[in-house]
């Protein structure tokens, strides 16, 4: 899976002019499943989010996660995370994972990141969306988590 964490003073989400998340201070993240990714790589996703030090201490050091801070969390699905630009000026999406797959896996994140943080808010799935945030810092993170090798013995 894919993942970019932006530190936000706060974001929202709106599809249709609605708001349908939105948090103070806390992360944002964008999230992607790409082609082989299961629920353990969402897992593996979700527990480095939660535990990402990037909220600065006292002294200005990136010391707390955002569970430290007891900060938001406003997950977006976003495929694009998955282009690949490598063949010319468009991008292909073959790395990213089937739409049925896809919605399954983000749902999943969605409701285990419900069980192990606080404050979670989400975009819609496959929805036209607009993101509207304030980046602290800025702090802008990538983070991928390949799929897992079968053991081959």
């Amino acid at each position: 899976m894919i993942g970019l964490v932006q530190r936000v003073c706060h974001a929202q989400v709106s599809v249709d002019a609605r708001v349908v998340g939105a948090i103070d201070a806390g992360l944002l993240l964008f999230v992607c499943a790409e082609v082989g990714d299961t629920e353990r790589e969402a897992d593996r996703l979700l527990t480095k989010v939660l535990k990402l030090r990037i909220f600065s201490d006292d002294q200005g050091r990136m010391h707390y996660s955002v569970q430290d801070v007891q900060g938001g969390l406003l997950v977006v699905s976003q495929f694009t995370l998955a282009a690949d630009v490598s063949g010319g000026n468009r991008p292909s999406f073959s790395h990213a994972a089937p739409p049925t797959q896809a919605k399954q896996l983000y749902d999943y994140f969605l409701r285990q990141a419900r069980i192990r943080h606080g404050v979670v808010e989400a975009g819609e799935f496959a929805a036209h969306m607009q993101v509207a945030l304030l980046n602290d810092g800025p702090v802008t993170i990538p983070l991928h988590i390949p799929p897992a090798s079968p053991c081959i013995f």
